[in-house]
């Protein structure tokens, strides 16, 4: 798809103008750690925001730490962005030039002109962050002549668990704390204090519930946070009582893929990651402290990442068919 540039610049004050395309968001970073790396986040899941989630850690990303960022959305013919489309994503070509790809998305069933750039990504053995839905990111019938088919935990194909499982390190089994009752704190697992991606990462709270982990985790995976589940929807909701916190779910690990042609990518997966969950700035630091990570530059992660919002945030609650209907890729850069 051709790109018209449209330029959405922001407010006077701010040092980054975005360039929206036709079907997706660019935005072009400059000074700071990330400069000359390129980042893409591929947004695209019918309940928790993604596509509002997504456009705003880019601009921090690109703004606060100077990484070149480009945001892809699920967009309808009519050049509307619609999480319900599963069918298609625009502008993924942008992943041959990426050094990180942030995936949130939830059971696409892209065309296979769209799966195989996403495909010869993974197969690259570049680093890859996968954000809540990421674990379940791909649902094809099961005639579909693809490995990506095998999403499911109780799957026996040649790639159990499918992408969730074999390259985040975990697919979607079920809710463990109650959805949309109990909220999520994250602690630091046992020895993990000193992991340069938690340089600096405190408060980790969103209302999103824990997700279920089979455990232990699958070998090299790394446990950094754990789940304590909350008997309420706030920050300061008590834990629940009884076994749901004994032990508690991982949820942010790092691991290493080593794919099919021999690369190894450093791969990072939260189970956090509803917009709502990135109004914590706990969260937004943990994230991109992540990808400083995944691209090598854990040398230099401040000491306390600045994670400030860019413009106006205001994320709106998960929940099915609540998408903000009729914007264009433009509209999230303003």
């Amino acid at each position: 798809m051709a790109v018209g540039l449209a330029a959405a610049c922001f407010s006077a004050w701010m040092s980054v103008c975005a360039w929206a395309g036709d079907a997706w968001l660019s935005f072009p970073g400059g000074r700071g750690p990330g400069m000359g790396k390129h980042i893409v986040l591929i947004s695209g899941d019918e309940e928790y925001r993604s596509e509002e989630a997504l456009p705003q850690l880019a601009r921090i990303l690109a703004e606060r730490h100077g990484f070149r960022t480009t945001v892809l959305f699920a967009l309808d013919p009519d050049g509307t962005v619609n999480p319900e489309n599963r069918r298609n994503v625009a502008g993924l070509e942008a992943l041959q030039t990426a050094d990180l790809m942030i995936l949130e998305t939830r059971y696409r069933q892209w065309p296979d002109e769209q799966m195989r750039l996403f495909a010869a990504y993974v197969q690259s053995g570049r680093p890859i962050i996968g954000l809540r839905t990421a674990t379940h990111a791909f649902a094809f019938d099961k005639d579909t002549a693809t490995s990506y088919r095998d999403w499911d935990n109780r799957s026996k194909g040649a790639w159990p668990g499918g992408f969730g499982k074999q390259v985040l390190g975990e697919t979607w089994i079920s809710h463990h704390g109650r959805h949309g009752v109990e909220s999520t704190r994250a602690l630091p697992a046992p020895g993990s204090a000193g992991h340069p991606i938690l340089r600096g990462v405190e408060n980790v709270w969103g209302p999103s519930d824990v997700y279920t982990v089979a455990l232990p985790l699958p070998e090299g995976t790394t446990p950094l946070l754990l789940g304590q589940v909350l008997s309420g929807m706030t920050p300061e909701a008590p834990p629940v009582s009884g076994t749901k916190n004994n032990p508690m779910m991982p949820v942010a690990w790092t691991r290493t893929y080593a794919t099919s042609t021999g690369h190894k990518a450093r791969v990072f997966t939260t189970t956090m990651g509803a917009s709502a969950d990135f109004a914590s700035e706990g969260l937004r630091r943990l994230v991109v402290n992540a990808s400083y990570w995944a691209v090598g530059l854990e040398k230099k992660i401040p000491v306390r990442s600045d994670v400030r919002i860019v413009g106006v945030y205001e994320p709106s609650f998960f929940g099915f068919g609540k998408h903000r209907r009729g914007l264009r890729p433009a509209d999230y850069a303003r």
